[in-house]
């Protein structure tokens, strides 16, 4: 079939036209899918909002956290017997497709967490929610070794391979945390990131990776698989591998969840 061919000033024009068509709070990318950004969020001296990128049908393939390198510098300290985790509520994108993850919580852990000589580093942690914000706030404890509790171990079926929930990982307004005693971390290697699931009345509720801060600095462009559970509490597409990338040009952080399936 015979085309015209399209002046310069005219493909310029269908170009300015494509990119007027992209939503607010939206950008187009090189595979030709979008990436829809949420509301940023002060942390320390930068910023940080949650991601997520589509392929090119519209099909989510990636969720992310941007954080920006400059919020690992006038990040918060806790007084003397207060605690010293800082949690940072960041919005999911208005626009684009609706995903599993609810709502992002990032915790600025000052002085590392439990247990000791494993987490005790300043450190984030990246809590992907599954469920409601209004619901995470009202999980409660008595006390962290309720994890341990039958009524808080999951079907094996929603437990991903190698992972454990033990006693001492019970935490109010987030659930409790399983851990995969294979990782690194537990094999007496520094910790620079590892990936949990947490769950509470058995359910899954969040999706966990962490990463240390001396592990940020290094700019790392790091990627590894995850086990997956073999069912899951709602329908959609969950990662089968996360990512912590440094961005030169952006001088900025991602941690994702990708291979969305």
């Amino acid at each position: 079939m015979k085309t015209k061919q399209i002046s310069g000033m005219a493909r310029g024009a269908i170009f300015m036209a494509m990119a007027f068509s992209i939503a607010p709070g939206a950008t187009a990318v090189e595979n030709n899918g979008t990436t829809y950004k949420g509301k940023a969020v002060r942390i320390g001296n930068g910023t940080a909002h949650t991601v997520v990128r589509t392929d090119a049908g519209g099909k989510p393939v990636s969720i992310g956290v941007v954080l920006a390198e400059k919020a690992l510098e006038g990040l918060p300290t806790a007084a003397k017997g207060a605690s010293p985790d800082f949690p940072f509520l960041l919005p999911m994108p208005v626009k684009g497709p609706k995903t599993v993850v609810d709502h992002v919580v990032v915790n600025w852990e000052s002085q590392g967490h439990p247990p000791p000589k494993v987490y005790d580093v300043p450190h984030f942690d990246f809590h992907f929610y599954l469920s409601s914000a209004a619901y995470q706030k009202k999980v409660h404890f008595k006390k962290d070794t309720e994890s341990g509790d039958p009524g808080q171990q999951p079907p094996a079926e929603m437990l991903a391979a190698g992972y454990v929930i033990p006693p001492g990982t019970a935490v109010p307004k987030m659930g409790v945390h399983a851990i995969n005693p294979e990782s690194p971390e537990f094999k007496g290697q520094p910790f620079n990131s590892t990936f949990i699931y947490g769950y509470h009345n058995k359910q899954l509720t969040f999706l966990e990776p962490m990463a240390s801060v001396d592990f940020l600095k290094s700019k790392p462009a790091f990627s590894a698989p995850v086990n997956r559970p073999s069912k899951y509490p709602k329908a959609g597409a969950y990662p089968s591998s996360y990512a912590i990338k440094y961005d030169s040009a952006a001088k900025s952080f991602e941690v994702s969840l990708d291979g969305l399936k």
